[in-house]
């Protein structure tokens, strides 16, 4: 039997391209997670997956980093799988570890990936660090400036204005605003 498993990170992902693909290669059942980061090992829908697997029987997954985002992970998964006699099938990849060839190409697959997220994270960090080197503020923009902050301090401090209402005046949540005056705390 084949058990189809489709997972999305974000509510506003939309999780048809995959329940698609899955049925078109024959998944008897389909079970899926929306809102859940391949980095979460508590995944509903890939526990009831992983439950409803007989030996003989294969997984069934849109891509490989739907199952998991390290490397060390989806081994782990794949040995987990092995020795309960299912095997993994990978729609996009082409990757049936039911064969020597299959298993080959996913670990070099998984490794390649691997890499291309330690690369993409490399450049990350170099592009956020010359930024810094040039000045640039990396981040969000600050909502308030400090002059704005300098007012705001006075009118709670001396009375005229509560922080509730301050931070209603100002179109903001009380946090940010006392996020805020920490913030020019620290740099006074």
């Amino acid at each position: 039997m084949r058990i189809g498993y489709a997972r999305v990170s974000t509510c506003d992902q939309n999780l048809d391209l995959q329940l698609k693909a899955l049925k078109d290669v024959g998944c008897d059942q389909i079970f899926s997670d929306q809102g859940l980061s391949g980095t979460s090992r508590n995944r509903p829908g890939l526990a009831q997956a992983l439950a409803a697997l007989m030996p003989g029987d294969t997984l069934v997954i849109w891509r490989l980093d739907r199952l998991g985002r390290s490397l060390s992970h989806l081994i782990e998964m794949v040995k987990s799988l092995e020795d309960l006699g299912v095997g993994l099938y990978s729609i996009n990849e082409c990757i049936d570890t039911a064969s020597a060839g299959g298993i080959l190409i996913f670990h070099i697959m998984g490794a390649l990936a691997e890499f291309e997220r330690s690369l993409i994270s490399e450049r990350t960090r170099a592009g956020m660090s010359a930024a810094r080197q040039r000045g640039s503020a990396i981040g969000r923009p600050l909502k308030l400036s400090m002059q704005d902050l300098e007012e705001v301090r006075g009118a709670i401090g001396g009375g005229a204005l509560s922080v509730q209402r301050a931070a209603r005046d100002m179109g903001i949540s009380r946090a940010t605003l006392y996020r805020a005056l920490r913030r020019k705390t620290a740099f006074q």
